[in-house]
Formats: C-alpha cells, sequence, structure tokens
C-alpha cells in the first residue's frame, strides 16, 4: 500500500504536536496535547494517542518520526541529555515501538527543524545549515547537503551546554544548570534563562515576551537585559561560525519570534567571528514551529508511487 502522507511527532517540554505531512510538506492534520511533565508512562500514552487520532481521520496506517529533546545514546538505545529529564534512561525508541506496534524513528528536535528549515524553508538550497532551537531550552542541529549529521555519540550541533564564549567577570561561574555544570550558553539563552537574566538584575519576574516587547517600547530595563541576551547569542553563534562556518543559521523555538534578534546579533558577533568578513546569513524560520513535525515525518522517506 502506498500513502501520501507521513506521520511526524514534536515531542516537547511543555507541548507535544503531531502532523500528518503529505509529500510536499504540506500539513493536512495537526493535533496537540499538553506534555505529561515528569510522568514517562503518560508520555507514551499521549503520542499513541495523538498516531491513533490522525490515523483514525487519514484511515490508513502510518510511517511515524519523532522529534525528541536529547538524543538516544548509541551504545544502549537509551535517551541522554533532555531537559525533559523524566525521559532520560528511558528506552523510548523501543517503547513507542511496542506501543505503536511498528518501526519508529527518532532524532533529536533541533536536527528536525533544521532539517524542515535546509530542505524548503528559509535555508533551502544552503550546502551547510545550523538550526537554533531557543526556547525552553537551547538545542541545535546541523545539516550538510540535504542530511542531518548525528554525529559519533548523538550530539552533533548541541552547542547549548558549551560555556558561554568569552564570558565577562559578572557572567562567571554562570548559572547552574540541569546537566551538572555552571554558565551553559542554555542557562544564558534559553527562555527561562532570559527571564531569569531580568529578575537577578531587578527583582522582579517578567515573562521573556513581555521583556522584549517592552524593551522594544523603551524601557530601560528591559532594553538592558535585551542587549545582553543580543550579545550572548552573538557569541554563542560566532563560535558555531568559527567551527562549522554555516551559510545559514536559522531560528526556532519560542524567542525567535524576537525580531530584534535578526538585526542586532548579525550586527554583534562580527567582532567575534574569526573573519575579515561575515557572510552567515541569520535567519527566521518560514515554517515557525511547524518545522519540527515537518521534520519529524521526514525523517522516513516518502513511500514510492
Amino acid at each position: 500500500m502506498t500513502t501520501q502522507f507521513r506521520i511526524g511527532i514534536d515531542l516537547g517540554g511543555t507541548k507535544i504536536e503531531g502532523a500528518a505531512v503529505d509529500t510536499k510538506g504540506a500539513i493536512r492534520l495537526r493535533r496537540r496535547r499538553p506534555t505529561p511533565v515528569g510522568d514517562y508512562p503518560r508520555t507514551l500514552a499521549a503520542v499513541a494517542q495523538i498516531v491513533g487520532e490522525l490515523e483514525q481521520e487519514i484511515g490508513e496506517k502510518l510511517s511515524v518520526g519523532v522529534g525528541m529533546p536529547g538524543a538516544i545514546a548509541p551504545a544502549t538505545g537509551l535517551v541522554k541529555n533532555a531537559n525533559s529529564t523524566w525521559l532520560n534512561g528511558r528506552p523510548l525508541a523501543c517503547d513507542l515501538e511496542n506501543a505503536l506496534g511498528r518501526p519508529v524513528r527518532l532524532a533529536n528536535d533541533a536536527n528536525c527543524f533544521a532539517l524542515s528549515e535546509a530542505t524548503d524553508g528559509a535555508a533551502a538550497g544552503c550546502e551547510v545549515v545550523f538550526g537554533v532551537i531557543v526556547g525552553t531550552g537551547v538545542g541545535g542541529g546541523v545539516v550538510i547537503e540535504g542530511r542531518v549529521l548525528t554525529g559519533a555519540n548523538a550530539i552533533a550541533g548541541e552547542w547549548g551546554h558549551n560555556p558561554l564564549p568569552w564570558p565577562a567577570a559578572d557572567e562567571l561561574p554562570g548559572p547552574s544548570c540541569y546537566c551538572g555544570r555552571h554558565g551553559c550558553i542554555e542557562t544564558f539563552l534559553s527562555g527561562p534563562g532570559l527571564g531569569a537574566d531580568y529578575r537577578r538584575r531587578t527583582g522582579d519576574a517578567l515573562a521573556p515576551a513581555e521583556i522584549a516587547a517592552r524593551a522594544a517600547a523603551g524601557d530601560a530595563l528591559c532594553g538592558a537585559t535585551m542587549d545582553r541576551y543580543f550579545d550572548r547569542l552573538a557569541r554563542g553563534l560566532a563560535a558555531v561560525v568559527n567551527v562549522l562556518d554555516p551559510e545559514a543559521i536559522v531560528l526556532g523555538g519560542g524567542l525567535s519570534a524576537i525580531a530584534a534578534l535578526y538585526r542586532e546579533v548579525p550586527r554583534r558577533w562580527t567582532r567575534y567571528i574569526f573573519s575579515d568578513r561575515v557572510d552567515t546569513r541569520l535567519l527566521a524560520p518560514r515554517f515557525g514551529d511547524a518545522s519540527g513535525v515537518r521534520g519529524a515525518a521526514w525523517l522516513w522517506p516518502p513511500s514510492p508511487a
């Protein structure tokens, strides 16, 4: 049997989204559930429920690809490095295959995002693409000539758990990270990291989107917070450019909606990049939060006609 649809699942820290994606990359059906935070069995059940609902409406059994935080350790088959920590140490691939009764392909969520945007999104036609997730956590994925680079340890692109480059004195040792270290890029550049930085300086709590909106409206404290964020993101991405030298970097995740990033970060990263000129482009995503499920669906090839 041939089908024009594949299912992609974006297993996020706050939501699980599933979509039926056709051969042209268009999303025909979507389902979304809150992630059962801290509850592994209910997480498996939520994924199975979404797949079941999509297949019931399509009327046939489909391939399933899953974008997930962290990675599957090649040596053990267990999840590692997930900021959704209740997944760590679990045989997620095996358990999903048992729950769904078929093979399932899994990849890091940032890899799925990068694959979608490199295939026919903002970075279409680029040979080397770095896809960045700046949201609940910070992740990255590398696509070279249309293929995801996984790496020997399944951690290619995981820039969020390197230390913030060129730190100032007041950035050391840095906030503590769930990985057990201090000063990881994720602790500064995630949404919670941005909110924590504002709170440390002011004693008040604001959501990241509110900080950005107030900064754009001229609020001095929020403006200073965003200036620190722009420079930190410029430093973090400059280190990636110095190693990978991509043609394009595409931002995804909740913070990618901050329009000033695309103006301010390239203006600042030139002082950190080891080159006399910088041709790397920083791009907003074409497909936004849909890139997660699109890239996950494309972990399987289309069915033959």
